[in-house]
């Protein structure tokens, strides 16, 4: 793993858009990165991160393919790529599902192109690389109350597993079922098996049930 500014950072840059990697390329290898691939869609970044072995793989979020799909399939394979959006969009739902799906930093297109490199040495550093006002949507995220919070420390709570979890609290905040497997990774049927698995443990007929016993 690259750790100092004088060895070359390995970086495979996807997009579909050819000339926005071009104006990415000619940044980062000015500021002394080895972009070694690029790609345009969700698929051949993937594949270019298995061929390549980069340090960090820059993403973008809409390119064929899903960028968050890539960053989840890339994380997942190899844990040592960091993973770092780069993208137009300020959505929060686009912020967060990368986050979930292993992204370590969050950057938008209008970042001024020369900051980059020193962007993504500071994720290789241990750092998340995320912008200002991106920083404080995470932490009014954490500090605004949810109609979701449960009490983990019940008996109740305690038969869950960590992906029922998850799966009941995404539900719980009106997320659908599709939403729900989409958001992690799995299948409808898969969040329609952990969901009935919970109402099994928890002795009750429904999800509204569920969610009521475990509020309390």
């Amino acid at each position: 793993m690259v750790n100092s500014e004088e060895t070359p950072l390995r970086v495979v840059v996807a997009d579909d858009h050819a000339r926005f990697r071009g104006v990415v390329r000619s940044a980062l290898e000015a500021s002394g990165c080895d972009v070694v691939a690029e790609a345009s869609t969700a698929e051949d970044a993937v594949q270019a991160c298995e061929e390549h072995h980069p340090d960090v793989a820059l993403l973008d979020i809409h390119m064929p393919g899903s960028g968050v799909r890539a960053a989840h399939e890339i994380t997942v394979r190899h844990s040592d790529i960091v993973v770092v959006m780069l993208t137009a969009s300020a959505e929060e739902e686009d912020l967060f599902d990368s986050l979930r799906a292993g992204a370590t930093g969050y950057l938008l297109k209008d970042t001024d192109p020369t900051t980059l490199a020193s962007s993504l040495r500071a994720t290789i550093a241990g750092e998340a690389a995320l912008t200002p006002r991106l920083l404080m949507r995470i932490l009014d995220e954490f500090r605004a109350p949810t109609k979701a919070r449960f009490r983990r420390g019940t008996k109740a709570a305690s038969r869950l597993s960590a992906r029922e979890w998850e799966v009941m609290e995404q539900l719980a905040d009106g997320a659908s079922t599709d939403e729900v497997a989409t958001k992690l990774f799995l299948s409808p049927t898969t969040v329609r098996v952990h969901v009935s698995s919970v109402l099994k443990k928890l002795r009750v007929e429904s999800r509204e049930e569920a969610f009521k016993l475990l509020r309390e």
